[in-house]
């Protein structure tokens, strides 16, 4: 039996089947395990170091049997899974989960699975079911394939989630585009209304609503912006108290105060954080040029309503910088604000005037004197006061006298016996009283203290005298330069010294305030400057480029010093006379201003009654021949200061007499120089004034009759005349003119339209034409009045040809004289010989 058994056939046992191989996709690492392997690379290195090759053919390979047998086993099992799997495709498994697992009689446990061959019919498919049993693999197979649905369900339901507020946000966005701009418009306009007027109605309750409305001036709509800005401006030129607000110390916050008095101070430093935040946006936004105009003009109405509130300097400096702009708008609104502020020094004691001259100083200076002339001409609206010291001396006379009598009391009281203690308290205390009740009453008032107002005052007049010096050293040191680099330099206007005329109008009204320390060089200067170089000694201080009107009113500045300090200055002012002399023929009507030169006619000839007979006449005869030469303004208002001339010195009346020579009184030089540069040296008295007999047929019949009057003026002394001055002369033929051109356009334009309506050439030829009696008349006048000079030349030449043919036949005739006697001899010979003959 041994022997049976050990003939029995071995059995041979193959390996296990591997696990099924599984695709790369399908394998799902949790994070859990990158984490874990991430953290713990040393503990699974050896994994990649395996050598499969050797391991898959250590399993595969059975000790003592054939490999051709273990080929053949091999491909038994693999038909048999192909079978299973043919099976497993033709079933339906069921979850472990959702089916009731069936444990055979050999004790296997197996679930029950449906077949896919049975039939289905239209209503509900038969399936047989049969039973199918789960490997390890396959169930943890499915176990991951849940659990990553479920994960995607998830996933899923978040974003889901996530979803609905942005649809939300996208509903309220497509509403909002809905609604039309004008409607948004509208919207942000009225909030703007209620917010202004709930803070107009009670500030104190809703000083809150000032920084919701700042938030409108930072809107993306430009005309939003506009309307936040002029309503906060119409919001704190209300609410903005009377006084400057003073934030409380650090101390004063420790201490404990009322309720109210902690109301107050959050409704003050809320008005002063919203005021100053509303200024920094308005400098922010000045530079933007869409809102220029509207940042200026709220900056200047907020100086001009409330120039005592903090952030004053801000305003002041944003107005001056703007008071030189190119722009005619903004330049007028800032001029009229620092013109304001000069006036009305009521509203902030005169600080701020103080420091808006100091501002324009230092605004004249950093810009090298460059600016428009509005710049130094609002400095004209300042106003001083000449009797600004006379109180204080009565003061301090007052005080010596209280000292005096103090003096006297306590010397009688110290002499009394000491008995009156308590009534001596009594009159004390009292005293003490009434000085702290004034005290409190000085503070309280409006009224400045006079010495601070004096000290205020002289700031500002300094200051005010600096820029002007400034000026005028600029204008001298800016002609040396150009006069070296050119030597000949044509003035174009007022482009080269724009600030020059407000700065001698401004030395001409505030003359009398000049110190006398400082007026020995400003004669020297204006004397320089009216000069234009003539009468410099070196090319280095010649003045070239200065026009006509300039140098005029330098010579009026200097005459108004001269008498605004005529005790205590003597100068010699022969010079300007020299210089307005000159510059009489220098005058060109479009040019230069009139309204100067008849100011400097009135100013230097007409109120100074101590004139020279020789400089005098000198101005009479040019006058006459300026006369002459210019329009209708010019000649009156020459025409009028050489009528006050001639009545003032009787004897240059004689100019008017027609005798050679001048008449009877010709002076020291026997002929006259009209192109003399001296008045004094001109001769003057040595000529006629004929240019009057032609200007008494002037096309202006005022100029006419004015010219025809003074020439039947005699050499009586006792007659009065009553005439006008040349300012005024030369105002009144100005207007007179300019109504005249008034109604010539008027009556064009009537013309136009009457003319138009016919055909578009008779209109053009109509505005162009003036009316055809007005153009006869003028034309009749300016022919009379140039025919005249035509006359006289046409006389002079008949009578060069009659004097020519007189002596021509006196020369004839004595030639005939001469020869009658020659003939009467021939003839008297030839008679003897023909008596001979016969």
């Amino acid at each position: 039996m041994g022997k049976g058994k050990g003939k029995q056939r071995k059995q041979i046992i193959l390996p296990p089947e591997l696990p099924p191989e599984i695709a790369d996709d399908d394998i799902e690492v949790s994070d859990e395990d990158l984490k874990f392997v991430d953290e713990n690379k040393d503990y699974a290195g050896f994994v990649s170091r395996l050598d499969t090759h050797s391991i898959n053919k250590q399993v595969t390979r059975v000790e003592g049997v054939n490999e051709d047998a273990l080929e053949a086993l091999y491909e038994k099992r693999r038909r048999k899974t192909l079978e299973h799997k043919e099976n497993e495709k033709s079933v339906v498994q069921v979850d472990p989960v959702d089916a009731l697992p069936v444990k055979s009689l050999d004790g296997e446990v197996s679930y029950r699975t449906f077949s896919q061959t049975a039939e289905v019919t239209e209503n509900e498919g038969d399936i047989d079911k049969s039973v199918v049993k789960l490997t390890k693999a396959e169930r943890r197979a499915k176990l991951k394939k849940t659990k990553k649905e479920a994960k995607k369900m998830g996933k899923e339901l978040a974003k889901t989630e996530e979803v609905q507020p942005t649809q939300q946000e996208a509903a309220l966005a497509e509403v909002k585009e809905d609604l039309t701009a004008e409607e948004a418009f509208e919207a942000k306009k009225r909030k703007l209304a209620e917010l202004g007027m709930a803070l107009l109605a009670d500030p104190e309750a809703n000083i809150k609503s000032l920084k919701e409305m700042l938030q409108f001036a930072k809107d993306g709509d430009h005309s939003i912006v506009k309307l936040g800005l002029l309503s906060l401006l119409a919001v704190f030129k209300d609410i903005i108290p009377g006084y400057r607000i003073r934030l409380p110390t650090e101390k004063e916050l420790e201490m404990k105060v009322s309720k109210e008095v902690k109301k107050m101070r959050f409704y003050e430093s809320t008005l002063l954080s919203a005021y100053k935040g509303y200024l920094q946006k308005l400098l922010a936004l000045e530079k933007q040029p869409r809102f220029h105009h509207v940042v200026v003009r709220c900056i200047c109405t907020l100086l001009d309503a409330v120039p005592h509130f903090n952030f004053r300097e801000s305003l002041l400096v944003a107005v001056v910088r703007n008071i030189g702009s190119s722009d005619d708008v903004v330049r007028r609104i800032c001029y009229s604000t620092i013109k304001s502020l000069f006036t009305s020094e009521g509203k902030h004691g005169g600080e701020a005037t103080v420091e808006a001259v100091r501002l324009i100083a230092d605004h004249v200076k950093v810009h090298d004197c460059q600016l428009h002339p509005d710049s130094v001409e609002v400095l004209m609206s300042l106003s001083f006061d000449d009797d600004l010291g006379k109180p204080e001396v009565q003061e301090g006379n007052n005080k010596m006298k209280n000292k005096k009598n103090k003096k006297r009391k306590n010397f009688e009281e110290s002499n009394q016996p000491q008995g009156n203690d308590r009534k001596r308290s009594k009159q004390e205390t009292i005293a003490k009283m009434k000085e702290e009740v004034a005290a409190d009453y000085k503070a309280v008032s409006y009224t400045p203290d006079v010495e601070e107002r004096k000290r205020m005052q002289s700031e500002t007049l300094s200051a005010v005298f600096e820029t002007y010096f400034r000026i005028l050293r600029h204008t001298m040191q800016s002609s040396v330069a150009s006069s070296e680099a050119n030597g000949n330099i044509i003035s174009d206007g007022s482009g080269a010294h724009p600030l020059l005329a407000p700065c001698l109008s401004g030395l001409g009204k505030f003359s009398h305030l000049i110190d006398m320390d400082y007026i020995g060089d400003l004669m020297n200067y204006l004397k320089r400057l009216a000069a234009r170089g003539s009468s410099s000694d070196s090319s280095a201080q010649k003045v070239q480029n200065l026009t006509v009107s300039e140098r005029l009113r330098c010579c009026i500045v200097a005459f108004k010093v001269m008498r605004s300090n005529l005790d205590a200055l003597n100068v010699d002012l022969q010079d300007f006379f020299v210089q307005l002399y000159n510059l009489v023929l220098e005058y060109r009507p479009g040019r230069d201003e009139g309204e100067v030169l008849a100011e400097a006619l009135k100013i230097m000839l007409c109120d100074d009654r101590q004139h020279d007979m020789q400089k005098a006449a000198a101005f009479i005869k040019r006058l006459a021949t300026f006369a002459l030469c210019f329009g209708s303004a010019e000649s009156m208002a020459a025409l009028v200061t050489l009528k006050q001339l001639l009545q003032r010195n009787v004897k240059c009346r004689n100019l008017l007499e027609n005798d050679a020579g001048g008449g009877s009184v010709s002076g020291s030089i026997a002929k006259y120089q009209p192109y003399g540069s001296d008045p004094s040296l001109s001769g003057a008295l040595a000529s006629v004034l004929w240019e009057l007999n032609l200007l008494s047929k002037h096309y202006h019949p005022a100029i006419s009759t004015l010219a025809s009057g003074i020439s039947s003026m005699n050499s009586a002394q006792n007659q009065v005349y009553i005439s006008i001055s040349p300012q005024q002369a030369f105002k009144n033929l100005l207007l007179e003119a300019e109504s005249f051109k008034y109604n010539q356009q008027g009556c064009t334009q009537k013309s136009n339209k009457r003319k138009g309506r016919s055909t578009a050439l008779a209109s053009t030829l109509a505005s162009v034409e003036p009316p055809p009696i007005e153009e006869n008349e003028v034309s009749k006048k300016l022919r009379r009045h140039f025919i005249l000079l035509r006359d006289i030349k046409e006389n002079e030449r008949l009578r060069g040809e009659l004097d020519r043919t007189a002596s021509a036949l006196q020369l004839y005739e004595e030639y005939k004289k001469q020869r009658k006697p020659a003939t009467l001899t021939n003839k008297k010979s030839k008679k003897a010989k023909t008596t001979v003959g016969m």
